[in-house]
């Protein structure tokens, strides 16, 4: 990887100057706060108003109307936002800048909170962003923060205050400010060009990380999302391999005799559990990435596979047909107390853990549909979130309230994969836009 790919890389993992520098939250506790009980299912929108940034020049204004588009993109995509037409607001940028605002006239507009901020260029280069937060209803102030960046971290700014609007609104953690890993996919059916492809998790900064000579699968974050394992064929041969981020160096994972595929990491990151088939039998293993030391986890006669830890690194869910059909089971994060989860008709497999380790997402395979769901972890709650022609490869957003997928939609005699994301009620179904085909996809926690 030469100078100036890594360059881009690490602008794309946002690399630039980035400070906290202040934090200030005041509400007033005379009436009750405004506050989106996201416990009830599918929830009406609230409307906001977002108002852009005032700035004092040409391109701090530019970058106030960049940063609010960006906020407001994000908070409408949830789908538990419904930003407010500007043409509608009676008080300019400018004007909530010199002072509160006019509760009466942001009622008028249908506003029930409301967003405010501006962008102040430093001497040093950087530039200064604050927002501000009122409960328009109530007629308060809720929050305040400002932050200290590098005019190329503008975006990642609008993400993180996007975080803390949906945070100080819901209660939940946001999850705007992350990326996502994914196959890229192009080509004919049968020649498929398949390329790791990074990107922000609204589609933006996008780059590919592989050149496709080879193909690659199944790409996870590690906790840290520094580095991403996958599993890659190098003289048709499947191995796990690990990539890392910053610096573009990739490795095996592991001297192991036989094939390995379908690794994850675990949640502290020190381990990858992984799948190895040898002698015509697929058992799941784990490799500690500071001793290098693989211990196996399972020994049945059937394929045991996609495993995938719970949030606290006690326990792992696997899909296996050591029953006589293929079906998700939990086992001791040591391969003790196996015990089956799923009973339902058809094939259950690609089981992801919750963040929130409350539920398991999966892919349901029944004749000739694909469906993806989630499960309690006590086997109870199954349901089905979306259903399709090929939809497969779940994947959680860091708070535990999204989930991100790929379906395979017909197309003449080939295919087209496209990456959708879907609350856990099962509403706001939207399509995530990529350059190319995409599969596989992989959500990052949090940017640190």
């Amino acid at each position: 990887m030469n100078k100036k790919t890594r360059l881009l890389l690490k602008l794309a993992g946002y690399a630039g100057a980035l400070i906290l520098s202040l934090g200030v939250a005041a509400p007033h506790t005379a009436q009750a706060e405004l506050r989106i009980d996201i416990t009830r299912g599918v929830v009406e929108p609230l409307p906001i108003a977002i108002t852009s940034f005032a700035g004092s020049g040409g391109r701090e204004a530019q970058m106030g109307a960049d940063i609010s588009r960006v906020i407001s993109a994000d908070l409408e995509r949830s789908g538990l936002f419904r930003p407010l037409d500007p043409r509608g607001f009676l008080q300019t940028p400018e004007q909530l800048r010199a002072g509160e605002p006019r509760y009466e006239d942001w009622r008028a507009a249908g506003a029930q909170a409301l967003v405010a901020g501006n962008t102040t260029a430093l001497g040093d280069g950087r530039t200064k962003v604050d927002f501000r937060l009122w409960d328009v209803a109530a007629g308060q102030y809720m929050q305040g923060l400002s932050y200290t960046a590098t005019p190329d971290s503008w975006r990642r700014i609008a993400h993180i205050i996007a975080d803390a609007i949906y945070k100080r609104l819901t209660g939940e953690d946001g999850y705007f400010d992350t990326r996502i890993v994914y196959v890229s996919e192009s080509g004919p059916a049968n020649n498929r060009l398949k390329r790791l492809a990074i990107m922000d998790q609204d589609g933006e900064n996008h780059q590919f990380l592989t050149d496709g000579q080879s193909l690659v699968l199944t790409p996870r974050f590690s906790p840290t999302t520094q580095e991403i394992t996958y599993m890659s064929y190098f003289n048709r041969r499947p191995r796990v391999y690990l990539f890392n981020i910053d610096t573009g160096r990739q490795e095996v994972l592991g001297d192991f005799p036989g094939m390995t595929f379908a690794p994850r990491f675990s949640p502290d990151g020190n381990r990858v559990v992984m799948s190895m088939a040898q002698n015509g039998n697929t058992d799941i293993y784990t490799l500690d990435l500071r001793t290098r030391r693989q211990t196996q986890l399972t020994d049945s006669p059937g394929i045991d596979t996609a495993p995938s830890y719970s949030p606290d690194g006690q326990r792992i869910v696997f899909e296996s047909d050591r029953g006589g059909s293929q079906q998700l089971y939990i086992m001791g994060a040591n391969g003790s107390g196996v015990k089956r989860l799923t009973f339902g008709e058809g094939r259950y497999g690609t089981p992801v853990w919750s963040p929130r380790g409350d539920l398991i997402a999966f892919t349901r395979q029944r004749g000739s549909s694909f469906a993806v769901g989630v499960i309690r972890p006590d086997g109870t709650g199954e349901r089905i979130l979306s259903e399709g022609f090929h939809v497969e490869g779940p994947t959680w957003a860091p708070n535990g309230r999204v989930i991100m997928f790929f379906k395979d939609l017909p197309a003449g005699n080939g295919r087209s994969a496209k990456l959708y994301s879907i609350d856990i009620t099962g509403s706001n179904e939207r399509r995530v836009i990529t350059p190319l085909d995409a599969s596989d996809p992989a959500w990052s926690p949090l940017i640190p």
